[in-house]
């Protein structure tokens, strides 16, 4: 039996967030991977890769697998009723409503991180708690049917995470070898735990304009102010 996996595409997406695990997914027997936007003209990720979505949202069939990536393009996503819409008639039926990185803060505008714990990149995890959400410091955190992958590359982890779930641990086994996905980083800095302080400054800074429009953006939607928004969990 085929598997639908949809993975949402729209303009400024982070691109590694989507292209990783469409990778792993697209390595799955029976699966059949879509590029899912509102139209399908192509899109420009936040890092200028063209991508060419291959499904309207109004022309999606049933999917088992909902995927919503993140980046910069997110904010829109979160105000967008006709996204949101399709999110949640998907997840209405879906097997797995899954994100990567910021991805899960359109599931939050959605309403379907209620209660739930879920996680995402360390810069924006902490506003998960505005949905009403346990955020928790991991690269992949399953809650029920919800799987959520950390930031960017994160999304390796939660793809072969959720290949084990759909196909079997050996065969995702299998995918991991065939990518040769076997990280060895050049640097200790990859967690804001790890990096020194003044890289973890400067990517502080670096993100600050975006966080600050996020944090505006989700005050906006929710109503509660940051300083009620919880603690990660570790």
């Amino acid at each position: 039996m085929t598997l639908q996996i949809g993975l949402l595409a729209f303009p400024n997406v982070q691109q590694l967030d989507l292209t990783a695990p469409y990778e792993v997914f697209a390595m799955i027997p029976g699966a059949t991977v879509h590029l899912v936007a509102a139209g399908l003209d192509p899109l420009a990720s936040a890092t200028g890769l063209v991508l060419t979505p291959t499904v309207r949202m109004a022309d999606c069939p049933v999917l088992d697998v909902l995927c919503v990536p993140g980046g910069v393009g997110v904010n829109a996503l979160m105000t967008d009723q006709g996204v949101l819409a399709f999110v949640r008639e998907q997840a209405k039926t879906a097997r797995f409503v899954t994100s990567v990185c910021t991805g899960a803060l359109v599931l939050g505008a959605a309403g379907l991180l209620e209660g739930r714990r879920a996680t995402t990149h360390w810069a924006s995890l902490d506003l998960l708690a505005a949905f009403g959400a346990t955020p928790v410091a991991e690269r992949v955190v399953r809650d029920g049917n919800l799987l959520t992958g950390g930031g960017v590359t994160a999304g390796i982890d939660f793809a072969l995470a959720l290949a084990a779930e759909l196909v079997g641990q050996a065969e995702a086994e299998a995918i991991q070898l065939g990518l040769e996905y076997a990280p060895a980083p050049p640097f200790d800095a990859g967690t804001p735990g790890s990096a020194a302080p003044e890289v973890l400054a400067a990517a502080r800074t670096r993100l600050s304009p975006s966080r600050a429009a996020r944090e505006a953006l989700v005050r906006a939607i929710t109503g509660i102010e940051p300083e009620r928004w919880a603690r990660a969990e570790s």
